[in-house]
């Protein structure tokens, strides 16, 4: 059975979430291998990213919008990223129980998953996961972030789609959110459109569509949408299906999701550099913490360990010092 066959069994494709999320050194090249073998076979979803204030409804919002999906017979896949402790480092994972009906559903898969110590709202892996989601034939994989904020922008990068989630509170709600996360929205949905808030729903969405008017387009040509939804009454639900999939077929996925991959790369260089930085500065990290040693003196030396050459640090540095600088020597 090829790899791509045992995905489609739920338990399998748990076991290779776990082993790509997995921080061990022989997971990882067990996990990279596998993953290399399934790139082929990625690609064909629609990927969706979807973040909103805590409290906004995102939970509910997903159920009702992955139900009405299921029901159309797609299979949906959601991959929840919930906040992790700075203390203890653990998270609640709670997703699946706030989901319970489309937990249940055969067509649905829900994975939550811890963010760690990673920024702008998704896991270090939600990536490799998107893939192995792909790879195991979904149709449409939602990635739910921790919540919004200026750097919870990380999702943008993965999705081929945006979907911000905003209360019926029009200015209090525009205050709160930041314009980074607004300017890269393609769609914003209010939530809770029913009952006592039905009308304050209408104008905030008046109120996001004259903010939004004011930015630039995220995609040349496209403007980003506004609407209304209630996820318990399952107004607008269909709605906003349907806008997705006219705004996606408007939008250029390969040069997208090309420039998506620049930036993964990119930002695995960071990360392995960041980790290597890491490692080299545990000694000097306590030696500073003492004070007996100046914190810009101990980075310089952390650096030099990893062969970089010294005329770096130098601000007045020029193209021609870089090129002729020497190899830093080592006692």
């Amino acid at each position: 059975m090829t790899p791509v066959n045992e995905l489609k069994d739920r338990r399998s494709l748990a076991r290779a979430i776990t082993l790509v999320e997995s921080t061990r050194d022989d997971d990882r090249r067990q996990s990279e291998k596998l993953l290399e073998r399934l790139l082929p076979h990625t690609g064909g979803a629609v990927r969706i990213g979807i973040s909103g204030a805590p409290g906004v409804g995102k939970s509910t919002f997903i159920e009702a919008f992955g139900l009405h999906l299921t029901g159309q017979g797609k299979s949906v896949a959601v991959f929840a990223v919930d906040p992790s402790s700075r203390r203890g480092g653990g998270s609640i994972l709670g997703d699946k129980t706030r989901m319970e009906k489309l937990s249940r559903d055969p067509n649905a898969y829900i994975r939550p998953s811890p963010a760690g110590t990673t920024l702008g709202g998704v896991s270090r892996r939600t990536r490799e996961c998107l893939l192995l989601a792909e790879a195991a034939g979904f149709d449409v994989v939602l990635v739910e972030t921790v919540g919004v904020g200026q750097s919870e922008t990380a999702v943008a990068d993965m999705t081929d789609l945006f979907v911000l989630l905003a209360s019926p509170g029009g200015g209090d709600d525009l205050q709160g959110i930041k314009r980074g996360v607004m300017e890269l929205a393609d769609l914003v949905i209010v939530t809770k459109a029913d009952g006592d808030l039905l009308p304050a729903s209408r104008r905030a969405v008046a109120d996001y569509r004259a903010a939004l008017h004011l930015m630039r387009p995220k995609h040349p040509g496209l403007a980003p949408k506004v609407m209304a939804v209630s996820s318990l009454e399952g107004f607008g639900i269909a709605l906003a299906w349907d806008e997705m999939t006219k705004m996606r077929a408007g939008i250029d996925l390969g040069r997208l999701r090309a420039e998506q991959s620049r930036r993964w790369f990119w930002s695995e260089v960071q990360m392995l550099i960041g980790e290597a930085v890491a490692r080299e500065a545990a000694g000097l990290e306590d030696a500073v913490a003492r004070g007996a040693a100046l914190p810009y003196a101990a980075a310089r030396e952390v650096v030099e360990r990893l062969v970089l050459p010294r005329d770096v640090f130098s601000p007045d540095a020029g193209e021609g010092d870089r090129d002729a600088a020497p190899s830093v020597t080592r006692d």
